[in-house]
C-alpha cells in the first residue's frame, strides 16, 4: 500500500463522521427549530421560535463542532471555502448531506405533526420559508435584501467567533445567540431563512403533500444567504 493509499483509508472514517455530523446537526435544526413554530408557535410566539433556532445551534456546536465545524448550513460551508477553511471535497459532501439532513428533519416533523387532530399541512405548514407575490405584503426584493443582510451579518458573526484570538468555548453560545438575533428581525419578514438547507427541507415536503409556492420561491432562500456568506467572508478577509 503506498502512503498515498494508506492516508485515504485513514481519512475515510474521519470523512464519514464529519459527514454523519453535518447531516444529524441540519435535522435537529430543522426539526426542533420549525417544529417550534408548526406545533408551539401559537404558545411560544416568535421570541420563542427565535430561541428554538438558536438553541438547537448551540446543543450542536457543542456536540459536533470539534467533528466537523458544525457548519450545518451550506451558506456557512461555502462562505468557509471562500475563506479558505475548508476543501472543495467536503464543500460539497458538507452540502449534500445537509440537504439530507434538512429533509429528513422536515419528514419527521411532519410525520409528528399529522398525530395533532388540528393540524393541516395547508394551514400549519412546515416552517417554510416565502415572500409575497401579491403586491400586498413584503415583497420578493425586500425579501431578497433582507435575507443576504441577515446572512451576511450571522456569518461574519461566525467568523469572528471560531478565530483563534476568541475565547475559547464560547463560540457555540454567540452563534446561537446571532442566529436567534437574526430570527427576531426575520420570522415576520420571510420566516428567517440564513440557511438554504432549512429551507430546503420543508419546501420538499410541502412539494410532495400540497402546494408547490415553497418549491418555486427556495431559489431565493439560496440565492440570498449563499451571497450573504460571500460577502462575510471577503469583508472578514480584510478585517482578520
Amino acid at each position: 500500500m503506498t502512503k498515498e493509499e494508506k492516508t485515504i483509508q485513514e481519512s475515510t472514517p474521519k470523512a464519514i463522521t464529519k459527514y454523519t455530523a453535518e447531516l444529524i446537526g441540519t435535522m435537529v435544526l430543522v426539526l426542533m427549530g420549525c417544529g417550534s413554530a408548526v406545533i408551539a408557535g401559537s404558545t411560544i410566539g416568535n421570541l420563542g421560535v427565535a430561541f428554538a433556532f438558536g438553541l438547537s445551534v448551540i446543543a450542536m456546536v457543542y456536540a459536533f463542532g470539534n467533528i466537523s465545524g458544525c457548519h450545518i448550513n451550506p451558506a456557512i460551508t461555502i462562505s468557509m471555502f471562500v475563506a479558505g477553511k475548508i476543501n472543495v471535497r467536503d464543500t460539497v459532501s458538507y452540502i449534500a448531506v445537509q440537504c439530507i439532513g434538512a429533509t429528513i428533519g422536515a419528514g419527521i416533523l411532519y410525520i409528528i405533526a399529522t398525530g395533532i387532530p388540528s393540524y393541516s399541512i395547508a394551514y400549519n405548514g412546515l416552517g417554510q420559508n416565502s415572500y409575497s407575490t401579491t403586491g400586498t405584503g413584503f415583497g420578493l426584493i425586500p425579501a431578497l435584501i433582507a435575507e443576504i443582510a441577515l446572512t451576511f451579518v450571522f456569518i461574519l458573526a461566525i467568523h469572528g467567533a471560531t478565530q483563534k484570538q476568541s475565547p475559547k468555548g464560547f463560540a457555540g453560545i454567540a452563534i446561537g445567540l446571532t442566529l436567534t438575533l437574526v430570527h427576531l428581525i426575520g420570522i415576520p419578514l420571510t420566516g428567517t431563512s440564513v440557511n438554504p438547507a432549512r429551507s430546503l427541507g420543508p419546501a420538499l415536503i410541502i412539494g410532495i403533500f400540497d402546494s408547490t409556492t415553497a418549491l418555486s420561491q427556495l431559489w431565493l432562500f439560496w440565492a440570498a444567504p449563499i451571497i450573504g456568506g460571500i460577502l462575510a467572508a471577503l469583508v472578514w478577509k480584510i478585517f482578520k
